[in-house]
């Protein structure tokens, strides 16, 4: 059975694209904690953008590196695998992620060894167990607000890519997938800051202080400028996706599944 299931095509390919999708969702997720300023990595200097009153650079969570190619991945299984297909492993992308975190948690609270603790100290590290648990120990209304961010943006790229694809049959790839992508990626980015940063504080004590709304509507519009261009950058990425694809499966059964994924809804 196990021989079967790894020898078809369509179930492989599941596996292969399912296995990247579910693997850059939790890695932009870990690596997420870290803030990088795009400016400067680039060799420019900061621009400082007027949005919303608030001068914005563009100081970006590294996780801003992946997140782009997990929606075009959504875009690519929801393709030929269908809202269903898409919805599955979204969930369980969120309950994978969800463990990862609960893991991580369960290791910072392990008493470390004392010889550890100062392991790295000729790297500039005091401490490696509060560095360990800093790194690690996203906060819990980070993880929240990402995990619905995710969930939602989700929902809304299947959404819009089957009401794009109902209206241009299988012209214009472009289109759907870039159009989806770009209002998904709108939403996803003002959903995890709100949540994070404007509700979070306001709930719980030691969440540090509470940002206001229009401080969030510019790290927002700041973070889609950046997703925006990355998603036109990459727009010839997923043609290129769709030629192996279809050149591993062949026309007529590739032709085939993205029939049975428009009806799977």
């Amino acid at each position: 059975m196990l021989k079967e299931i790894i020898h078809h095509k369509p179930t492989r390919l599941f596996l292969i694209l399912g296995g990247f999708f579910i693997a850059n969702a939790l890695i932009a997720e870990v690596i997420g904690v870290k803030i990088f300023s795009l400016e400067k990595t680039a060799g420019i200097s900061p621009l400082e953008l007027n949005i919303f009153g608030n001068t914005f650079s563009f100081n970006l969570t590294a996780g801003v590196l992946l997140w782009p190619v997990v929606f075009i991945m959504t875009d690519i299984i929801n393709e030929y695998y269908g809202i269903k297909g898409v919805r599955f492993l979204s969930f369980l992308a969120v309950g994978l992620i969800s463990f990862a975190f609960i893991i991580f948690q369960g290791a910072i609270h392990l008493t470390p060894a004392d010889f550890w603790v100062s392991n790295y100290e000729s790297r500039g590290v005091v401490n490696a167990d509060n560095a360990y648990g800093a790194i690690l120990g996203q906060s819990s209304w980070i993880i929240i607000g990402s995990l619905i961010a995710f969930l939602v943006g989700q929902i809304l790229d299947v959404f819009i890519f089957h009401k794009i694809k109902k209206m241009t049959g299988e012209k214009k790839i472009w289109l759907r997938s870039t159009g989806s992508t770009l209002v998904s990626q709108f939403v996803d980015s003002f959903v995890v800051l709100f949540i994070a940063f404007y509700i979070g504080p306001r709930i719980s004590t030691g969440q540090g202080t509470a940002w206001s709304l229009s401080l969030v509507m510019t790290i927002c519009i700041g973070n889609y400028i950046y997703k925006f261009i990355v998603a036109v950058i990459l727009t010839p990425v997923i043609y290129l996706v769709h030629y192996f694809i279809e050149k591993y499966l062949g026309h007529q059964q590739a032709a085939e599944m993205k029939r049975a994924a428009m009806r799977d809804e």
